[in-house]
């Protein structure tokens, strides 16, 4: 597996939405010029419910600084809206990503335990936070799903960015 860089360009993965619509991760909606990308588990973990909820109390706070937020995962159309319908979920919701697209984006993919878990391959978490110029700003990949950015952590940490200029981190390449 090879995890996306800092400082690249986000692959133009395309996304099918409840909504009916698709989207392209990387380019930001509504005129906003930055755009987070949360990758969730799926409906069957307690820990993405919870962190989905957390997503959406602060999806205003989201806005306010510029930055469109969609949250995605490989739950199929109808598990996908089971959990917004469970929690009354108004940030945008992608489903049925693939294992290529899984892939691509550099993610750690799970085979279900039991058929009672999930029925499919799924996603660990993931949250990309891509700048205006569509490039990989912060990068956090992980294989379980304990291990993901507090929130409100999150969001201060990019108005600061957003606010100082502070540069891409974590780009240096060794000497060849």
């Amino acid at each position: 597996m090879q995890t996306l860089d800092a400082g690249v360009t986000m692959p133009a993965e395309e996304i099918a939405m409840l909504d009916g619509s698709t989207r392209t991760l990387g380019v930001p909606q509504d005129g906003f010029d930055w755009q987070a990308v949360i990758v969730y588990r799926g409906l069957h973990c307690p820990i993405c419910n919870t962190y989905l909820a957390q997503l959406d109390a602060l999806k205003g706070k989201f806005h306010d600084a510029g930055i469109d937020v969609i949250a995605i995962s490989a739950d199929p159309k109808e598990k996908a809206q089971q959990i917004v319908d469970d929690h009354n979920l108004t940030v945008p919701i992608g489903y049925d990503l693939s294992i290529a697209q899984m892939h691509t984006l550099g993610l750690y993919v799970s085979d279900p335990r039991s058929p009672q878990e999930t029925d499919r391959p799924f996603a660990e978490p993931a949250t990309f936070v891509i700048n205006g110029q569509g490039e990989l700003q912060i990068v956090d990949v992980s294989n379980a799903p304990f291990a993901r950015p507090e929130l409100e952590g999150l969001l201060n940490g990019i108005k600061f960015v957003r606010d100082k200029g502070y540069p891409i981190r974590g780009t240096h390449k060794p000497a060849a």
